[in-house]
């Protein structure tokens, strides 16, 4: 039973996470040779002012709507 953890900035819409869940869970299957019922997807959110990279928060450094191709 495979269990697959994307880790993403907030923002994102459910229509964007559901399409993200069923391309996810259509890789697997097809790459493991699993059943889709199988295959478990684990969406974790964080906001920019709680992740950091090279110690400076993400919010800081790129601003709310970083890692769109269309801002916010």
């Amino acid at each position: 039973m495979p269990i697959v953890t994307i880790k993403i900035a907030k923002g994102r819409t459910i229509d964007q996470k559901r399409n993200l869940a069923r391309a996810i869970t259509d890789s697997v299957v097809s790459i493991l040779d699993v059943k889709p019922g199988w295959v478990s997807v684990l969406i974790e959110e964080f906001d920019r002012e709680n992740w950091s990279t090279g110690g400076e928060l993400h919010i800081d450094k790129f601003g709310a709507g970083y890692g769109r191709t269309t801002p916010k």
